[in-house]
Formats: C-alpha cells, sequence, structure tokens
C-alpha cells in the first residue's frame, strides 16, 4: 500500500481541502488464500446447498410482488416458500458481476469490490456508544457525526459505512436522512444506504442521485447496502422491499445471512455453511431477477451461541473456520464476499476485546474478504459503537495492510550491498539502506508503547485506552470537513425537508 495526499476535482465538492487527510490505497491481497475444501468438499456443500433450496425452501414472506418476481421466473411458489432448482438458481446467480467499482465523493475514495481487493468499513448498527469518560450511553446525532468525523480522517478504513450507531435522540421515521447527510457533508469516503424499509431505500437513491447525477450511479453503484437475511430460511418484507429498491437502481447490496449457529442453524460447522450458502444464493438469485446485473455482495454473519447461556459468541474458532469456508464458497461462485470485522463480547475496550477482535481479524485476512464490515469500532457484541476501540482497531487494521503484502524481492530489498558492508559483529543502524527506508521499512503503531518501562512510567504510565482516548479527541479538534458544492448541499437539504414533512411516522 502507498500513504497519497491528493488535490482532486470531486463529484460534490470544490477541491481538496489544503490540509488533505491521509489516504491508503486499498490493499490488495497478496498472501496465498486459506482453502479448507478440496473441489470434492466444495462440490458436497453445493450439492446438499441445492437440496436445500430445492426441497427445503426459502420464505419470501408478506410481499406479493417478491412472489410474482419469482413465479416468472420459473421458481415454485407454495405459502410463501420459494424452491428453487438448480439450473435456474446458477442461470441468475452467473448474472451477477465478480467485481465492482463503488463511487465515493472523492474519486480517489473509490473503491474496487472483488477479486483480490479488501475494503475495510466501520462498526454498523449498535444503538450505544461508549467512551471512557461518560461510559455507556444512548448513541445521539452528535455521536454519529462524531464517528464520521473520524472515520473520514482514518487512512486504514475505506469505507465511510452507514448506520455506524443509531442516533436515538432523532426521530425513527427520518434519522436515516440525518445519517445519510453525515456521510455526504463530513466525509468523502464512499458510504452504505439505508435497509430499514422500501421508502428509506428510495431516499437513499434519491440523495445518491443528486449528490453524483442518476445516470453516473447507474453505471456504478454509488451504495453498498446490507439486506440481512432472518435465519433460518427467511427473507422478510422490510429486506426484500429494500432489495428491489437497490436492485432496480443498478445500487450494490450484501446478501447476508445473519446466523448465530446453534440457535438459527445447526449446531455444526457443515450444516450452518449449507444453511448459509442456500440462504445467500436465493437472494443473490431473485436480486438478478429484480435486475440482471445488479451487483452484489455473497454475505455471511455467523457466530455461535454459549450452550451455557445462549448469548453469542465472538471471535470463536468456529467462526474463524465458517467464515474460511464461506468465503471460498463465494470463490466458488465467482462473487465478491462480505464477512469479519473486529468482533468482541468484551463490554469495554480491554484484553479481552483485543483478543476477540485479532482472532477474528486473523480470519478476515486470511480468507481474503472484499468487504469487511464492523471493522473497527464494535463492541458488546455489536450493541455498541467504541470511541477509543474505533482509534485502536484502526491501528490493527494498519498492521493487516502491511500483513497483506507479498514479499518484497526486488534487488534494492534484498539488501546485497548493506549486507556485504556491516562487518561481522557490527550493526545496519547507520547503513545507507537503513536511513533509505527506516521511515517505511515496518509498520509503526502510534498508539502502541514501544519505550523502556522507565520512559513510559515518566510519560504517565498511560495505557493503550487513554491513548486513543487523547487521539480521537485530537482528531475531532483537527478535523476539517472535505468541501462540499454548494448547490448540491442545498439540493439535499431541500429534499430532506421536503421527505421530513412528508414522511408520517408509524407505530
Amino acid at each position: 500500500f502507498k500513504v497519497v495526499h491528493v488535490e482532486l476535482k470531486a463529484p460534490g465538492g470544490g477541491r481538496a481541502a489544503a490540509a488533505a487527510v491521509e489516504q491508503i490505497a486499498q490493499p490488495v491481497h497478496g498472501l496465498p488464500l486459506r482453502n479448507l475444501l478440496d473441489e470434492g468438499g466444495v462440490q458436497l456443500i453445493h450439492e446438499k446447498s441445492m437440496e436445500v433450496l430445492r426441497e427445503v425452501g426459502i420464505a419470501f414472506m408478506d410481499d406479493p410482488e417478491a412472489v410474482s418476481i419469482l413465479q416468472e421466473h420459473g421458481v415454485e411458489v407454495r405459502d410463501e416458500i420459494a424452491y428453487f432448482d438448480e439450473a435456474t438458481v446458477m442461470a441468475y446467480v452467473n448474472k451477477a458481476p465478480s467485481q465492482f467499482t463503488q463511487l465515493a465523493r472523492n474519486p480517489h475514495n473509490n473503491l474496487t469490490i472483488g477479486g483480490a481487493n479488501m475494503a475495510f468499513a466501520p462498526v454498523y448498527g449498535p444503538p450505544f456508544v461508549w467512551d471512557m469518560d461518560r461510559g455507556r450511553r444512548e448513541g445521539k446525532i452528535e455521536d454519529f457525526q462524531n464517528f464520521v468525523k473520524l472515520i473520514y480522517q482514518m487512512p486504514y478504513l475505506h469505507s465511510s459505512g452507514g448506520t455506524v450507531l443509531e442516533p436515538t435522540d432523532e426521530p425513527t421515521h427520518t434519522r436515516h436522512l440525518d445519517m445519510l447527510f453525515a456521510h455526504i457533508k463530513y466525509s468523502d469516503k464512499a458510504f452504505m444506504g439505508s435497509v430499514t424499509s422500501a421508502e428509506n431505500a428510495a431516499d437513499s437513491v434519491a440523495m445518491a442521485e443528486l449528490l453524483f447525477g442518476a445516470d453516473a450511479i447507474r453505471e456504478n453503484p454509488a451504495m453498498v447496502s446490507l439486506i440481512n437475511i432472518s435465519s433460518p430460511r427467511r427473507l422478510d418484507d422490510r429486506m426484500l422491499g429494500a432489495l428491489k429498491v437497490y436492485a432496480r437502481a443498478k445500487q450494490a447490496t450484501i446478501i447476508s445471512p445473519f446466523i448465530l449457529s446453534g440457535a438459527m442453524s445447526p449446531a455444526s460447522v457443515a450444516g450452518t455453511l449449507i444453511q448459509a450458502n442456500a440462504e445467500a444464493l436465493a437472494g443473490i438469485a431473485f436480486a438478478q431477477m429484480v435486475q440482471a446485473g445488479t451487483p452484489v455482495i455473497y454475505g455471511t454473519f455467523q457466530t455461535t451461541i454459549d450452550m451455557k447461556s445462549g448469548a453469542p459468541v465472538l471471535g470463536g474458532p468456529e467462526s474463524q473456520t465458517t467464515l474460511l469456508l464461506s468465503a471460498q464458497m463465494a470463490r466458488h461462485y465467482g462473487l465478491p464476499f462480505r464477512s469479519g470485522g473486529s468482533f468482541a463480547s468484551s463490554k469495554i475496550p480491554d484484553a479481552q476485546a483485543a483478543y476477540e477482535s485479532a482472532m477474528m481479524m486473523q480470519g478476515t485476512v486470511a480468507g481474503r474478504v472484499n468487504f469487511v464490515l464492523h471493522a473497527a469500532g464494535w463492541l458488546e457484541g455489536g450493541l455498541v459503537s467504541g470511541y477509543e476501540k474505533l482509534i485502536l482497531d484502526g491501528e490493527v487494521l494498519g498492521m493487516m495492510h502491511k500483513l497483506m503484502q507479498p514479499v518484497d524481492l526486488s534487488e534494492d530489498a534484498l539488501a546485497m550491498e548493506s549486507i556485504r558492508t556491516v562487518a561481522p559483529g557490527g550493526h545496519h543502524l547507520g547503513t545507507e539502506h537503513t536511513m533509505r527506508h527506516m521511515r517505511t521499512a515496518f509498520y509503526q503503531a502510534e498508539l502502541f508503547d514501544y519505550n523502556s518501562a522507565e520512559q513510559w512510567q515518566a510519560e504517565g504510565s498511560k495505557d493503550a485506552v487513554t491513548r486513543a482516548n487523547a487521539k480521537y479527541k485530537q482528531m475531532l479538534k483537527q478535523y476539517e470537513a472535505p468541501p462540499l458544492d454548494p448547490a448540491i448541499e442545498e439540493a439535499i437539504t431541500d429534499f430532506m425537508a421536503r421527505r421530513k414533512q412528508e414522511i408520517q411516522p408509524s407505530f
């Protein structure tokens, strides 16, 4: 990866701010892939998944139009349960692109989704936030805006994300407008759309059209949006409504089963994989029936439960295995893959949180996950977005960028001249080669302490969370918004005002 400082003419913006944020190019995975199944194992999982689709079926609930679309494309539907034959499933899955580009307001931040490319997106969905000053509390719109501002300045997060937290001080029926506007106003990275209803998805498309232009977002999607399958084997009317809106607008969606193994799938890795594969393929095929060629990402969110309490267990070894297997199945179908993240069951950014997150990210990188949601900021099983956790996870993401690089075997990296010039028992500290590479040879984590115990004590004996607390406050203080064309901003705010008058709360 490389660090760049750019001034680009961007859709929806003037020139980049003079104090340009540090930008890191998306990592291209250069390590050998970790495949757990041989060809026969992949085929067995595929065949069993087809058996589920053919004989057990997937429910498409409370959406007569979705049922009609399925029937029009040769799918048998009985009592809202769709039964797919293999030929139909594969014919439509094969219409999805294997790779696509997601637009960002700053073209330098456009994302390539698929192939060997990886993109890191932040935490998504928690109703609570945590920091060491105020502890756990309900998220507010100010917190949401703060997170977007921090993510904008974090070079190893490539997407601004979506619902980085729920701003509970905003009305439920209109808060999606304020969340989207925060991504548009306070960042120039790619972002995600709202999926809580078809209407909210339509508002997301309309705002993206105002920002980028309607024709531009049909050529390349402006949004990647998360469509969760309610495992076991059900798509509901809210997800189906949002999926149809995005597919018709050619906006990318992540079709992602949400599984707690042992509760929402069988208590086995293989059984979970079969069910999740069948669910994902059904959703992907349906998206292509709505609009052939619309970009989709094969997704999975899977963890296990504690069989004593029923609580989710984040970062466990079975989750790693299922992630790697799901990634292999996505590659088998030629589709981009979403999974992974810095998951943690811990309530605060402590040692447990660090170990759980690091464990999960190892599998994420080994499996070459193309779109990594929840890559930073996740706490308490997804109930909390953590300020300090966001910053600390960013340090680990930098390490992952470095880890994914292939071994450099260039003449300069072989360093033979440096080896020749240092006498036995000498050192390389002052060689020309070391001086030339001293700033870039090794990843340097800003918030990790490498000093002696004496120096650490002299500087206040600060732990990593304390340093992250100071860092996020410094980042918010120094934040400068990327410029947004005033005419576009006015058009978007006018649209939001009109929609807030039109949308009636539902109870």
